[in-house]
């Protein structure tokens, strides 16, 4: 009898062990969640199309997606992001982000490397900006979904009209076409200018003082743990800007004060400027039915100063997924689906997206679509990010700041990349601590 009881003790007692073995053993390792979670924002119409392409995904894959709707404003979605991801939260798994971002989510560890996964064919993508804008201290943490750059919109039939057969290739022949055509132009259209950019005090100065500088051999550059931004170049480059409005007058007086995207856009849209430096986006809407200038636009490469090249700042939405993701080998699923030829292209006919793809861009019937294509891709080999760092957005608010000043009469060109340099030294070194 007592045998019989110490059998079953230990019977019990063994059970237990490897429950409680299984359960350790568990915990070691969690399954992956059955769900992703894909964060995205976007106007009303790109959301719905991104419904339509998770459903697409899930009836293919068998992998359930959620859609978590983010605002249509930059920062706030952004800021969302942060919260959850400083947080640890498993969710969201996948996203996207603004090129801006990436050094920040690369710094703070929330990004999960991609370089394991050697199924994922690099070549398709623009080389430049795999290396200098997705890649971070050698590890590849994002890839290209939307890809954005700065360019020269102009009227071709005023070109034309006055005598000029090609846009300008550098800054001087723009400024010589302005003033010619200003001139003629205002004698029907007194509210006619030149030249119409953005130089309001916003991240987009930032864009646009780095293709000037940037075509005149200059920009931001690091050395020994220095940020050097008071140079001949990049002070002949801001003195250029400051001129367009003060001096030669090619460019609005509220250049500084106002004009951002939309406000350019709308402007030379009008019919009251002969070029225009901004997005592709804008190229749709020049050629609405309801636009003035429809069929009297043309599109180019930013000009640049005679001792550079064009420079287009890089823009645009990257993919990645998070370090605290709970499914990421179904996010990294998710992740090739977007990236894939058939997407890309969807996106392209759809949505009027710029694909991080090169190879879209020769597709015969994106082209049929998208005729500005075939010169998108000329400028996106040449893209130039802004610097990859985890304080960017610091720097950028110091610059945007002084850089304004200059746009308004209230510093010069020198004064103010060196003031700008002093501040931003300091945040270099409070990060470098």
């Amino acid at each position: 009898m007592i045998s019989t009881r110490l059998s079953s003790l230990r019977l019990a007692e063994s059970i237990c062990l490897l429950l409680i073995l299984l359960f350790l053993s568990g915990c070691g390792q969690k399954p992956e969640s059955t769900t992703i979670t894909f964060a995205v924002g976007g106007a009303p119409a790109e959301l719905d199309f991104w419904q339509v392409l998770i459903g697409e995904f899930q009836d293919r894959t068998g992998i359930k997606v959620d859609l978590l709707r983010q605002p249509t404003d930059t920062d706030l979605r952004r800021q969302g992001l942060i919260t959850s991801l400083k947080a640890g939260r498993s969710d969201p798994d996948v996203f996207l982000m603004d090129v801006a971002w990436l050094g920040q989510f690369a710094a703070s560890d929330w990004l999960e490397p991609l370089d394991t996964h050697n199924d994922l064919d690099l070549d398709v993508f623009f080389e430049k900006v795999l290396n200098l804008a997705d890649r971070y201290q050698g590890h590849l943490i994002a890839l290209p979904v939307y890809v954005d750059g700065g360019l020269l919109y102009y009227r071709q039939d005023l070109l034309n009209k006055y005598g000029f057969d090609k846009p300008p290739q550098t800054w001087s022949e723009l400024l010589r076409y302005s003033l010619v055509i200003q001139k003629g132009e205002r004698e029907t259209n007194p509210d006619f200018y030149g030249f119409v950019w953005q130089g309001a005090q916003y991240e987009g100065l930032i864009c646009n003082w780095l293709e000037y500088a940037g075509s005149n051999a200059g920009g931001i550059v690091f050395e020994d743990g220095r940020i050097i931004l008071h140079t001949p170049a990049n002070v002949q480059a801001t003195q250029f800007m400051h001129a367009l409005i003060h001096i030669h007058k090619v460019s609005p007086p509220n250049t500084y004060t106002e004009m951002k995207e939309e406000e350019a856009r709308t402007f030379f849209q009008q019919g009251n400027a002969l070029f225009e430096r901004n997005w592709p986006y804008a190229w749709a809407l020049h050629q609405s039915e309801d636009s003035p200038v429809r069929g009297k636009v043309g599109l180019a490469g930013l000009p640049h100063f005679s001792v550079g090249p064009s420079v287009s700042t890089l823009g645009g939405w990257h993919i990645g997924i998070s370090k605290h993701s709970d499914a990421k080998q179904k996010s990294f699923e998710f992740m090739k689906f977007v990236l894939s030829f058939e997407t890309q292209k969807r996106l392209a006919l759809e949505l009027s997206w710029n694909p991080g793809r090169r190879d879209v861009y020769t597709d015969q019937q994106v082209i049929a679509a998208l005729p500005h294509f075939t010169r998108l891709r000329g400028v996106f080999e040449n893209l130039r990010p802004r610097p990859n760092l985890p304080y960017y957005t610091l720097i950028s608010q110091v610059l945007q700041r002084h850089l304004n000043a200059v746009l308004s009469g209230n510093s010069s060109a020198t004064e103010a990349l060196s003031a700008a340099e002093r501040e931003a030294q300091t945040i270099v070194d409070r990060y470098a601590q």
